[in-house]
């Protein structure tokens, strides 16, 4: 086991590498940077009149490169780049003048509530409706249920989101939620009841929109693979030494059932936390990690996107890491030792 973990351990630095190095490789090439931004927004005055390009000379322009390194061959920054890495300093923002770590920390409450809830309410609504759809397949309730969770499948979570936000954030119906910010303004004087009730009830509208169309993927892969599991032989032995019906689904095939679903966890964990929320953040005005991450790479904020890649490629690799050592809690016969040879 140790010798696996290790091996898996020393995997990840090419891992990270390859990530870094196409990223930076790719930066090189495109148009435009943060020098030319910063040029840019100098020269449109207040009113959006455009000031002449003799307010930024060639010498300021100079100071800028310097200022942001880039008056340093591209080998040297690519090296710097990875020691500060290897010392988990993701570096300073070049538009917000801030440590990359201070704007990620900023973020971070809107992106944790999101994708925990959205995690949460994804997979203990699916699996157990899954289960359910299993044991009753082929009933009305599998059909009405399969029925519901493909229409929100393909219902558009942003589509759904300004459905949601006419008919009941103040649109032309009803105004029983709020359209902005994770909290009210004055959450820090409400008492902690209070507190907690306001939280939910900023979050309703953009968590309903982030886990409607979740539960499709989940509740089919789970009805499936308890389909696949009641079908066979060892099932119909236990049935028939005369184990009640709950005994021999939880005790006997939700172990094996559950292997296909410990595999999904990563990517379902990581993508919750990190991906696909920039619609929906944008939408209900949240500021997290989407809206940064896309905020970043439209205005060439290099520091921020290389430093959001690592980080996060650094939690999927660990994530996946931990999802594997998993199968040896959910399936005894994984022997890492073989593997690891």
């Amino acid at each position: 086991m140790l010798a696996y973990i290790a091996k898996r351990i020393l995997l990840m630095v090419p891992t990270l590498l390859g990530a870094l190095t196409v990223t930076f490789i790719v930066i090189q090439f495109v148009p435009g940077g943060p020098v030319e931004t910063l040029m840019a927004e100098a020269r449109i005055g207040a009113g959006g009149a455009y000031k002449a390009s003799r307010d930024i000379d060639q010498q300021q322009i100079e100071e800028l490169k310097k200022l942001y390194g880039f008056d340093k061959p591209v080998h040297v920054r690519y090296l710097e780049m990875l020691q500060s890495f290897a010392r988990f300093d993701l570096g300073r923002s070049f538009l917000r003048n801030k440590p990359v770590w201070d704007l990620i920390k900023e973020k971070l409450p809107v992106s944790i509530s999101l994708g925990l809830w959205t995690f949460l309410i994804s997979y203990l609504v699916s699996i157990p409706l899954g289960v359910a759809k299993a044991v009753r397949e082929g009933s009305r309730f599998d059909a009405a249920t399969t029925m519901a969770v493909l229409v929100g499948y393909a219902i558009p979570g942003f589509v759904l989101g300004v459905l949601l936000i006419v008919l009941f954030a103040g649109g032309t119906f009803l105004d029983w939620f709020p359209l902005r910010g994770l909290v009210s303004d004055n959450w820090e004087e409400l008492a902690w009841p209070r507190r907690i009730a306001d939280y939910f009830w900023h979050l309703t509208l953009p968590l309903i929109c982030l886990t409607i169309g979740s539960f499709a993927t989940v509740t089919m892969l789970t009805k499936n693979t308890f389909v696949e599991e009641i079908r066979k032989q060892y099932v119909l032995v236990a049935r028939a030494k005369g184990l009640s019906q709950q005994r021999v689904l939880y005790k006997h095939i939700f172990r094996n059932a559950l292997i296909p679903l410990v595999t999904g966890f990563p990517a379902a964990f990581v993508g919750a936390f990190f991906t696909g929320a920039l619609l929906i953040e944008t939408l209900f005005s949240l500021d997290g990690l989407g809206l940064l991450s896309y905020e970043s790479v439209i205005r060439r904020d290099y520091p921020v996107v290389l430093g959001s890649l690592y980080l996060f490629t650094l939690i999927g690799l660990v994530v996946k890491l931990a999802s594997d050592l998993l199968y040896v809690v959910v399936d005894p016969r994984v022997q890492f030792e073989s593997v690891a040879k």
